[in-house]
């Protein structure tokens, strides 16, 4: 016959506490880990709506914003190639993380609007359509960028219309004079061309002599005599 040892009640009851105390302790923990799980359920579900507004914003900024480029391009390409019939698509890829892509397609179509299968063309304007349609898209891109940015509304040109045929070059002058006057711009323009000269406000002759240069401003009577 075995005898087993008598129950230490004590030691029992504070092993029991223990376990208790270790019991209570986790829970503890529990319920903080649960608290934390749940803000942070909270914060995710958040980030999404504001991320959603932001993309919304983005995508109503960029809709907006490229439908005003494509009404200041088409405008000033018809304004200056008056028999071809021009204008300006924007293609808006909205990428990941926010990001945004932007080309834009410069056509050619009928005079009544219509695409012609003859004449119809459709492309960026360098590859499309040379050097002169792409210099007006240039420096009406870089009118919208002083405008959006709250720029000094001051545009510097250096020898900038070299490529265009004679025929669209007073087209030319006569536009970006009109631009001035609706945008209250200045263009300070460096050029040899005639018409430019007499379409301008106001037009310098630089004048060398010797190792100096100065500046002799030319009247409108004088700028149509040259």
């Amino acid at each position: 016959m075995l005898l087993q040892p008598p129950v230490d009640l004590s030691t029992l009851n504070a092993s029991l506490n223990r376990i208790i105390g270790l019991r209570d302790s986790i829970q503890v923990q529990l319920d903080t880990v649960n608290k934390e799980i749940t803000n942070l359920e909270q914060e995710d579900l958040l980030l999404e709506k504001v991320t959603d507004t932001i993309r919304f914003l983005i995508d109503r900024e960029v809709t907006v914003g490229v439908k005003d480029v494509e009404r200041l391009l088409t405008e000033g390409l018809q304004s200056v190639f008056t028999d071809q019939n021009l204008s300006v698509k924007a293609e808006v890829d909205m990428k990941k993380k926010g990001k945004v892509s932007v080309d834009l397609i410069t056509e050619q179509s009928h005079a009544s609007g219509h695409p012609s299968p003859l004449n119809n063309i459709s492309g960026p304007s360098n590859d499309a359509f040379g050097g002169a349609v792409a210099t007006v898209q240039s420096i009406l891109l870089r009118v919208i960028l002083i405008l959006r940015r709250g720029l000094h509304p001051v545009l510097f040109l250096d020898e900038t219309l070299p490529a265009f045929d004679d025929k669209y070059v007073l087209n030319m002058a006569q536009f970006l004079s009109e631009l001035c006057k609706k945008l209250g711009m200045d263009i300070l323009l460096v050029t040899h061309n005639d018409a430019l000269v007499r379409a301008a406000d106001k037009a310098y002759r630089i004048v060398k002599s010797g190792d100096e240069a100065t500046f002799e401003e030319l009247l409108l009577r004088r700028c149509n005599e040259n």
